[in-house]
Formats: C-alpha cells, sequence, structure tokens
C-alpha cells in the first residue's frame, strides 16, 4: 500500500496549505500531505504555494505581514508529529537566499522519519545535499529532468503521473528509487500506480485513494 498524501492538505471546504486543510486530509484517512515552503525576508519558513501573496513576493515580506492563515514550517511540524509530509521547497535556481540552511537547522529541531524535501530546483537539493538533510526527492515533469538524479544523491524521484508506465516504475526501482506520483485524481490511475509498485501518490480527491 502506498503512501496517500493530500495535494497542499486537502482544500475541500478550507483553504490550501493551512492547518485546517493538512487536518482534513488526516481526518479523511489520508497518511499525511505535501506542502510547499518559502522564505520570509525575516528567514522564516512559511507555507504557501507561490512564490507571492497578493502580488508582492513573499521573500520581501516579514512573517508579521503575512496573514495568519499562512502556518509556519514549524507550527506544522509541531501541529503533526505523527504525520507522513513531503515539504517541497520552492526555490529558483540559481540564487539562494539561504532557505536550505534554515530548513535544514529547523528539520534538526524536529526529527522524523516521516519527513522527507523534494523540490524542482537540483541547486537547492545540492545545497540540502551538503547540509545532511536526507531523505531527497527530485519533483519533474519533462522527462530529461531524471537525467539530474544521479548527481543529486537524491533517495526520491517526484515524477508527474502522467509520465509513468508500468516499465518506466520499473526502470526508476531497479535504479533504486523510491517513486512519488503527483497528482494522481482517478481511481483506476491509483490502483494501476500501486500495481505498478509506486510508494507515495499525492491527490486533490482523498475518495481517490481512500
Amino acid at each position: 500500500m502506498p503512501l496517500r498524501l493530500g495535494h497542499r492538505g486537502v482544500a475541500l471546504g478550507v483553504r490550501e496549505n493551512t492547518l485546517e486543510a493538512f487536518r482534513k486530509a488526516l481526518e479523511l484517512g489520508l497518511d499525511g500531505f505535501e506542502l510547499d515552503v518559502h522564505q520570509t525576508r525575516d528567514g522564516v519558513l512559511v507555507v504557501h504555494h507561490d512564490f507571492a501573496l497578493g502580488g508582492v513576493p513573499i521573500a520581501s515580506l516579514s512573517l508579521k505581514e503575512l496573514p495568519p492563515y499562512v502556518p509556519t514550517l514549524e507550527a506544522v511540524l509541531e501541529s503533526f508529529p505523527g504525520a507522513w509530509i513531503n515539504v517541497e521547497l520552492k526555490s529558483l535556481p540559481p540564487e539562494t537566499d539561504g532557505r536550505e540552511v534554515a530548513l535544514a537547522r529547523l528539520l534538526a529541531r524536529y526529527p522524523s522519519e516521516r519527513v522527507w524535501v523534494s523540490s524542482f530546483d537540483p541547486l537547492a537539493l545540492l545545497r540540502l545535499r551538503r547540509l545532511g538533510v536526507a531523505p531527497l526527492g527530485l519533483l519533474y515533469e519533462k522527462p530529461e529532468a531524471l537525467e539530474l538524479a544521479p548527481c543529486l544523491g537524491v533517495a526520491w524521484v517526484h515524477p508527474w503521473e502522467a509520465l509513468l508506465t508500468e516499465e518506466e516504475v520499473g526502470r526508476l526501482k531497479r535504479a533504486g528509487y523510491r517513486v512519488l506520483a503527483w497528482t494522481v485524481n482517478e481511481r483506476e490511475r491509483a490502483a494501476a500506480l500501486t500495481a505498478w509498485g509506486v510508494e507515495a501518490l499525492v491527490t486533490d480527491f482523498p475518495e481517490a485513494l481512500v
């Protein structure tokens, strides 16, 4: 049985990427959730999908300037210690504002075998690996991005689910990777991916997986 994760929690009647959305994911029977992380101007890691809020970059705002519904990553880790959590670090290569260091320090204070970090940014993954953060996952929606995985030392690969076939899943697993597929919203597709050995499924609709 693969891990079943809510995409940004479960945004059914609540706002995505909030404590309420994460709580709902668990209440509906999922094993955990995926979330997105940015760093504020004052160095706090917060949970939000887009790089901007109301047209203003989150990196230019302080924590006090954010609305109350935007949780800190620390608050999430404190609130859901038993949940499986995939932390997607939002980052744009090649620049860094130190968010990898901040994330490594925070995760060291909340050690858990149920938390792992992913990113579309290969440079962010390299920085995290050098900081000792593990396990890591490479997110991708273009198949050629997979060629970067051996250079990054990742344990997980996180392909867009449409890229996966039975043969591709087998190839990834033979290469030693754990596989997470996103975003899986149909029951039949979830069943096929499960049969092929995919180890985690991210969904917008818990009923497709539960």
